[in-house]
C-alpha cells in the first residue's frame, strides 16, 4: 500500500498541470459520446504532407527545409514510416540529397493517387494528419492552395477528404492566405489548422517553422507527458510567431487560428475552457508504438491503457461543471489511481530489473 501511495502521489504530481490549467473546462459531452481521437493498438496514424511549389530561390529553400524536417522529425521522434508518411514535393523532385524522401509530386493527379492510396489501406479508427506548406491565395470560396498545375480551391480538396468519413482527421494549413481554405475543410471530429485569420494576410507566414519547432524534440509538449498534442504545437508556435513579430518591431501580418468544433469559426486563443480546443487537446501526433520497439504486446497494451486513462482525466476535467464537487474528485481518484496501476505495470514490463531494485 505505501508503494502505491508513492506511486498514485508521482502520477498526480506528473499531471498536476494538467489539473491546474487556468480555469477548468466547461462541459463537452460530445466529445466523449462521439469517441474521436481514441488511441489504440490496433489503430494506425498516417501523414500527408504537401509542399507545392514556389518563386524565388529563398522561399525555395525554406519551404523544402521545412517539409523535409517535417517528415524527418514525424520518421525520428514519432513512429511514422515509409509506409504511415507521404511527402508530395512540388515537382516531385530536387537536385541534390532528398529525392529519396519524395513519394510524388504535388499536383492535382499526385493528391488524388495518394488519397486513393490510403483509402484503400486505411481502417476504422485511424488517423489522418495532412501539412499543407507553400503558397495559399484568393478568398472564401476561391480561396486555393498554390500546386502544380491548375491550383485546388478549399471547396474541391473538402470533397476529396470526404472519403475519410470514418477516420479521425487533422489538417494544418500554415500557407499564405489560409484562412478560406481552411474553413471548407472544418466538419465534426477534425481539428483544423490556419496559419492565418483571413485571406487578407497574404505574406509568407512564418508559423509552419515554428509548428515544426514544436514538434522536434517534442518542444511544444508543454504537460510533460512526453506527447505532443495539435493544442500544443498550435500554442507553441502562436506564443513563438507573437514573440517573432515583436522582436523584429512589426506589426504582425500572421494570426493563426484552430477550429475543432466544425463550425468553421477560428479561434485565436483557443483552450479547453473555450468552444475550440477541447478535441485538439486530445488529438496526439505520436503513435502509439512511436518509442516501442521491442516491447511485448503486454507492454504495448498497457501503454495504450494508460493514454486512454490520460485521455479520460482530460474528458472528466473539460466535463467538471457537469459533476458535484464529490463526486467529481471520486472519480479522478479512481482514474488516477487506474493509471498508478498501469503506469506500474508497464514500467515493471518495461524495467524489471530496476523495478525489483526499489
Amino acid at each position: 500500500m505505501k508503494n502505491m501511495n508513492l506511486l498514485l502521489k508521482t502520477v498526480a504530481a506528473g499531471l498536476g498541470s494538467l489539473l491546474c490549467s487556468a480555469a477548468m473546462a466547461q462541459a463537452d459531452a460530445d466529445v466523449s459520446a462521439n469517441n474521436f481521437f481514441l488511441d489504440r493498438p490496433e489503430s494506425t496514424k498516417y501523414a500527408v504532407i504537401l509542399a507545392g511549389p514556389t518563386v524565388g530561390e529563398e522561399n525555395k529553400l525554406q519551404f523544402r527545409q521545412w517539409a523535409f524536417s517535417l517528415h524527418d522529425i514525424l520518421a525520428r521522434d514519432y513512429g511514422y514510416s515509409s509506409d504511415t508518411i507521404s511527402l508530395l514535393y512540388d515537382r516531385g523532385e530536387v537536385e541534390g540529397s532528398g529525392t529519396e524522401r519524395i513519394d510524388a509530386a504535388c499536383d492535382l493527379q499526385g493528391i488524388e493517387a495518394e488519397l486513393a492510396r490510403l483509402q484503400s489501406i486505411v481502417k476504422t479508427g485511424d488517423q489522418i494528419t495532412i501539412y499543407l506548406i507553400g503558397h495559399g491565395s484568393g478568398s472564401d470560396e476561391e480561396s486555393k492552395f498554390n500546386i502544380v498545375g491548375p491550383d485546388i480551391t478549399g471547396i474541391q480538396f473538402a470533397a476529396m477528404l470526404d472519403i475519410f468519413d470514418q477516420q479521425d482527421m487533422i489538417i494544418v494549413n500554415t500557407t499564405s492566405a489560409s484562412y478560406g481554405f481552411s474553413a471548407s475543410l472544418s466538419g465534426e471530429g477534425r481539428v483544423v489548422v490556419s496559419s492565418t485569420r483571413s485571406s487578407s494576410e497574404k505574406f509568407d507566414p512564418v508559423f509552419s517553422n515554428y509548428f515544426i519547432e514544436a514538434l522536434d524534440s517534442r518542444n511544444g509538449d508543454r504537460d510533460k507527458n512526453n506527447r505532443v498534442s495539435i493544442l500544443e504545437a498550435f500554442n507553441y508556435a502562436k506564443s513563438n510567431v507573437e514573440e517573432f513579430y515583436e522582436e523584429q518591431g512589426r506589426l504582425a501580418s500572421e494570426h493563426a487560428g484552430l477550429d475543432d468544433n466544425g463550425d468553421a469559426l477560428f479561434s485565436l486563443n483557443p483552450t479547453t475552457a473555450e468552444i475550440d480546443g477541447r478535441l485538439a487537446e486530445i488529438a496526439y501526433i505520436d503513435n502509439l508504438v512511436d518509442d516501442t520497439v521491442g516491447l511485448s504486446a503486454e507492454a504495448i497494451r498497457l501503454k495504450s491503457r494508460m493514454q486512454d486513462l490520460e485521455r479520460s482525466v482530460f474528458i472528466l476535467r473539460g466535463r467538471k461543471a457537469e459533476f458535484l464537487e464529490d463526486d467529481y474528485w471520486q472519480q479522478l481518484e479512481v482514474l488516477l489511481v487506474d493509471l498508478a496501476r498501469a503506469t506500474g505495470q508497464f514500467n515493471e514490463q518495461v524495467n524489471p530489473v530496476e523495478q525489483s531494485e526499489r
